[in-house]
């Protein structure tokens, strides 16, 4: 029998509830609680992981490949333990200085990252609505 992950995160925090307002209108999203913490999915391929053991409050998205430089040298951003390279970055939900509009763009971009192009093709469908 395996043993289940601690919570590193309350799934019913409000940033919690916050980015999953925003994952869940994408095509096919679904929520699964792995490692502790909610991930968001487009199908089985994950494009947001909640909360790091180091700030349970915070986002893992896979970045631009172009703009990772940028982020990696902004101290706003974190390489994460075993995603960082596969081009993924952290960065806090609950500092000040957190900005919710590059949080969504973050999350759109990771999304269209990880999606298959039938995923993403429907976001076409779904803006033009």
């Amino acid at each position: 029998m395996t043993e289940a992950h601690p919570q590193v995160v309350d799934p019913r925090h409000p940033l919690v509830e916050r980015v999953r307002a925003m994952c869940m209108p994408y095509p096919d999203a679904a929520e699964v609680t792995s490692w502790g913490r909610p991930t968001f999915r487009a199908g089985k391929r994950i494009f947001v992981l909640v909360g790091s053991m180091a700030a349970p409050l915070s986002v893992v998205v896979k970045a631009d490949p172009d703009e990772l430089p940028a982020y990696r040298a902004s101290d706003r951003f974190w390489d994460p333990p075993y995603w960082t390279n596969k081009g993924w970055i952290g960065t806090a939900l609950d500092s000040p200085s957190t900005d919710w509009d590059e949080i969504a763009e973050l999350i759109d971009t990771s999304y269209r990252q990880v999606a298959l192009v039938r995923q993403v093709k429907a976001l076409g469908v779904r803006s033009s609505n």
